[in-house]
């Protein structure tokens, strides 16, 4: 499925990925209408048609991630409204072995990720997940999101890698479809991002698993095992 030997650097996304997806769906299509509705004497079905119609709109560009757009949009603190359900925020299945198996493996990991700098804090506060990676890129540092082939090129700026021997692992197809476009080697999805929903159909041209726990033994397998890391566990 991967050719693990061949990597240097595996770019990994956050939300839905590494964290639970029903953290920011949840917010979007539920808690959100909720509180906009109470701000505007709305029915709460009616404002989630609303927002759910001017999200769409934005969909693809920089401005569908953007907590500062929302808030200005909509006026409501979006962060705010997101700290609100912070006790939701947590780690997909068998993410920490996964990251562990990364750092064991000698391999680079980066998250890169669409996520606005505001909720992205929130989400580290409360996971601590920036400890078990080398770095972390948001687009809204480059201006322009993952799905713009240009994100790839202009990613070496903050994070250095040789296209050849980079992994790209992400939920969403059409940003996998944008770093198989810029040249990325190799691509993984993830087909169970929300653990409250069914996973997605598989792609038919780039690698798919539901869970972390499918690639560790090619990991172990394909990779000297060097370091170890300590990280939190799945519980």
């Amino acid at each position: 499925m991967i050719n693990w030997t061949s990597l240097e650097t595996v770019f990994l996304d956050m939300d839905g990925t590494l964290l639970d997806l029903h953290f920011d769906n949840h917010f979007w299509l539920e808690h959100l209408p909720r509180r906009y509705a109470e701000r505007n004497g709305m029915h709460a079905e009616k404002a989630r048609d609303k927002i759910i119609s001017m999200i769409m709109a934005q969909r693809g560009t920089l401005n569908f991630y953007c907590t500062d757009y929302w808030s200005e949009q909509l006026a409501l603190d979006i962060t705010g409204l997101k700290s609100e359900l912070s006790d939701r925020i947590g780690y997909r299945p068998h993410v920490a072995d996964f990251l562990q198996s990364l750092k064991k493996a000698g391999l680079q990991s980066v998250i890169v990720t669409n996520c606005h700098p505001d909720p992205l804090e929130l989400k580290l506060q409360r996971t601590g997940l920036d400890r078990y990676v080398d770095g972390i890129v948001s687009s809204h540092q480059l201006g322009k999101p993952k799905e713009d082939t240009a994100f790839w090129q202009d990613l070496q700026q903050l994070a250095p890698y040789r296209a050849a021997s980079t992994l790209m692992v992400d939920d969403s197809f059409p940003v996998l479809e944008s770093a198989r476009s810029a040249g990325i080697a190799q691509c993984l999805g993830i087909l169970a991002p929300d653990s409250k929903r069914a996973a997605s159909k598989s792609h038919p041209e780039i690698p798919c698993v539901h869970h972390f726990d499918e690639v560790l033994t090619a990991i172990h397998q394909q990779r000297p095992h060097h370091q170890k890391s300590p990280l939190p566990s799945d519980d």
